[in-house]
């Protein structure tokens, strides 16, 4: 008969829990019933076995056998003190259930004699010319004896080899439990240099809260171990039982070692109405805890056919990023970085969920993961319900109250039920390794120039990023990422961070991820995408002279800078244009420095030609011209795709798509937009452009504007109906921002259709 067990005192916050619920699952299933299985349903843990209530509870009070935690290379785990409390009583027992224990114990003390006896060895041989009789003179001539300094030289040299060599044999010769415990504290290089995963601190250790050592006491405490059986005091049953069902019951521990895993229970300053308080710990939950976090097994990766030395890979371990949480901030990015702890909805049994722990490694695609939370959340957003994975908590192993480490939840990563195509357009921005690159100029630990503003656009721009992988169809969230890319460009061109560069080639699916429906998309694609003119050979197109350098003081495809090494300064263009706070007079300024560039080779046009399916409507025009249209969100929208790859776009354009209403704007506005164009209309005449329109324009006189437009098209036979035009100032110089955006050859014959019905 199959038993589900709910495990109220299992719950994904905090850590302690969460590992108490896969130390409970694990020991079930390797020590009683290999067919359990567990699973997360809201805030609790369930657990799915043959044993009922009370064969569970008599389970961890009678048959659980600990694993041996035993961490011989740190100072505070109980091998370097005689009769150690914890480590000594386990030793001496001679309980069934703490066989392994003692074998682990067995197998360090082993290795430690042998270090011990090469320490000894170099004292014995120090201890020769401190012999009480021998002069001073005797004592000098007996260390620069040669052989006292050849015997000493080969005992320090024997000594030092045993203690480098000391971790590299222990995981050589060690078998068993112990050494499953060794590979989850630590991992070792092809070097044999050990790193640390954060989850269990260095090697089994949190500065001078040693694991193991504390482990071996709470076992202690819990189970008599002078008793031939081990049996548990009488405290246990309360103990495990409220670590297994949760609820409120009495008989914690006070003053005992909490570490990193349960910070609401660490005690210290303001933990209560005093000025301090103790810490409050079940030791069930303690050592339960320990044993669900020897699942999470890290390894030394390295790629193929690669030169590189290997790395340690801890499962669902990424670096610190202070972002895609709403109290993130920069001051969280500790150096122990962070870990996702998984979260499943289907009953899996142990096996089952060691795989899903041994798989947790991030990679985008064929790049390899610079090791981030957004290199994560990617991964998982592209991986869907693969694994059955429905959410993953997130963890931060912050410094928190002085030196400690706490590992504080950073708020929960729902998994996409289903794989976004959209999804690919975050690969671009690893292109070059920009999004690192970008992340470095922001942190600058180095120098610690980077400024406030710089933090802040990366800090936006990194939320933006986590919510996009979060809600991939919403155009609302692609939209914000892009509008946080201008920003970040807008940081930079006041030169702070620019040696990320520009943001790379965005291939032409952002517009189609990012499209609302809304007219400030589509006016902000054919603000973007215009140029001076395009070249075409066959369906192939690509721009003449984009409009991005009016944005980016560009050489090529990068910033043009001056200056080298840490003199590098972003060079001073004065076609740099698209500066400033209000977007009317950026839009104005695009268009009067293409008139000055045009009037400087002797043309008398606009140079602002639309690209191929990205005109600006008639109806959208109208809506522009009118007030509804945010100008503001339109132009840095805009700033965001001049990163579109204008030669992907001739091939494949994405567009939006297209509003259903038709709206004509202005009549007076048709005819000075007439009289700026970039070409002759389709039936080939010719309006020369006449910069004093737009210098009328500009200075907020519609009605002599609109003269001057009139004299142009009665030169080439096109009457207006319309006899004059009266607009404030204001509606004037948005008349005149409003021919920043191209329209279409088509668009253009029908405005002459509209103003003279009569024309040809």
């Amino acid at each position: 008969m199959i038993h589900i067990h709910n495990l109220n005192g299992c719950a994904p916050v905090p850590l302690a829990h969460y590992l108490k619920a896969l130390g409970i699952l694990r020991l079930v299933a390797e020590q009683a019933d290999l067919q359990a299985r567990g699973w997360w349903e809201g805030e609790r843990f369930r657990l799915a076995t043959k044993l009922n209530r009370e064969e569970l509870e008599a389970f961890f009070l009678v048959k659980y056998e600990p694993t041996p935690m035993v961490a011989p290379w740190n100072k505070g785990s109980g091998f370097f003190y005689h009769n150690d409390r914890g480590l000594t009583q386990i030793s001496n027992s001679t309980a069934p259930r703490f066989a392994s224990f003692r074998n682990g114990i067995a197998a360090s003390k082993a290795l430690l004699s042998e270090l011990t006896k090469a320490d000894e060895a170099v004292r014995v041989i120090k201890a020769e010319t401190k012999v009480k009789g021998l002069t001073k003179t005797q004592k000098d001539a007996l260390k620069n004896s040669p052989e006292y300094k050849k015997r000493l030289t080969a005992a320090e040299k024997a000594f030092k080899c045993l203690k480098v060599e000391f971790i590299p044999r222990c995981r050589l010769l060690w078998r068993g439990p112990h050494r499953e415990w060794m590979d989850a504290a630590m991992v070792l290089d092809n070097e044999g240099t050990p790193s640390f995963p954060a989850l269990i601190g260095t090697g089994g250790n949190d500065g001078r809260l040693d694991f193991t050592n504390n482990f071996m006491q709470r076992l202690s405490e819990i189970f008599d171990l002078a008793d031939k059986r081990g049996k548990s005091r009488p405290p246990a049953a309360q103990w495990f039982a409220g670590a297994l069902w949760g609820g409120a019951f009495t008989g914690c521990q006070t003053g005992s070692a909490v570490g990193q895993y349960l910070p609401g229970m660490a005690g210290g300053a303001n933990s209560t109405t005093g000025s301090s308080g103790d810490s409050q710990l079940n030791p069930a939950d303690f050592i339960l805890m320990l044993e669900g976090a020897v699942l999470f097994t890290s390894h030394a990766t390295r790629r193929l056919l690669s030169t590189a030395s290997s790395r340690a890979s801890a499962p669902f371990a990424v670096s610190a990023q202070g972002a895609g949480y709403s109290s993130s901030s920069d001051t969280d990015e500790s150096a122990r970085g962070e870990q996702w702890m998984p979260l499943w909805s289907q009953p899996i049994n142990l096996y089952e969920l060691k795989r899903i722990v041994s798989e947790g490694r991030a990679q985008i695609g064929t790049q390899s993961s610079h090791g981030e939370p957004l290199d994560l959340a990617r991964a998982v957003a592209r991986l869907g319900t693969a694994r059955g994975i429905g959410e993953f908590q997130r963890y931060g192993y912050i410094e928190r109250n002085g030196q400690s480490n706490l590992a504080v939840p950073l708020g929960r990563f729902r998994v996409p039920k289903r794989v976004s195509p959209h999804l690919a357009c975050l690969d671009d921005l690893d292109r070059y390794r920009w999004l690192h690159r970008l992340r470095l100029e922001a942190r600058d630990t180095t120098n610690k120039k980077a400024p406030a503003r710089l933090k802040n656009a990366e800090h936006c721009l990194g939320n933006a990023l986590f919510a996009v992988t979060q809600r991939h169809d919403s155009p609302v969230e692609w939209q914000n990422v892009l509008m946080a890319l201008a920003k970040v460009e807008d940081v930079m061109t006041t030169g702070s961070g620019f040696n990320a560069g520009p943001i790379p080639p965005l291939r032409p699916e952002w517009v189609r991820a990012a499209d609302d429906g809304s007219a400030e998309l589509r006016l902000a694609l054919a603000f973007a995408m215009q140029a001076a003119s395009f070249g075409r050979k066959g369906e192939q197109s690509w721009p003449i002279d984009g409009i991005r350098r009016h944005w980016l003081p560009l050489k090529g495809n990068q910033f043009a800078k001056t200056g080298t090494g840490t003199q590098s300064r972003l060079e001073k263009k004065t076609e740099v244009v698209l500066r400033g706070r209000n977007s009317a007079d950026a839009a104005i300024s695009l268009v009067q420095r293409r008139l000055i560039e045009a009037s400087q080779e002797g043309q008398r046009r606009l140079p602002l030609s639309a690209a191929y399916k990205s005109a600006a409507t008639s109806s959208d025009l109208a809506r522009l011209l009118t007030g509804e249209v945010d100008l503001d969100r339109t132009l840095l929208l805009a700033r965001a795709l001049m990163a579109l790859n204008s030669r992907q776009w001739g091939a494949t354009p994405c567009p939006p798509a297209r509003g259903q209403e038709y709206d004509y704007p202005d009549d007076a506005w048709l005819a000075i937009r007439l009289a700026m164009l970039p070409w002759p209309l389709p039936d080939g005449r010719t309006i020369a452009v006449d910069p004093a329109i737009f210098r009328r324009l500009i200075s907020g006189d519609a009605t002599a504007a609109f003269e001057l437009a009139c004299r142009r098209l009665r030169a080439v036979g096109i009457t207006t109906t319309v006899q004059c035009a009266v607009v404030p100032q204001v509606t004037a110089r948005l008349w005149a921002a409003a021919l920043a955006f191209p329209i279409a050859q088509t668009t253009a014959a029908d405005f002459v259709r509209r103003l003279d019905p009569n024309t040809i």
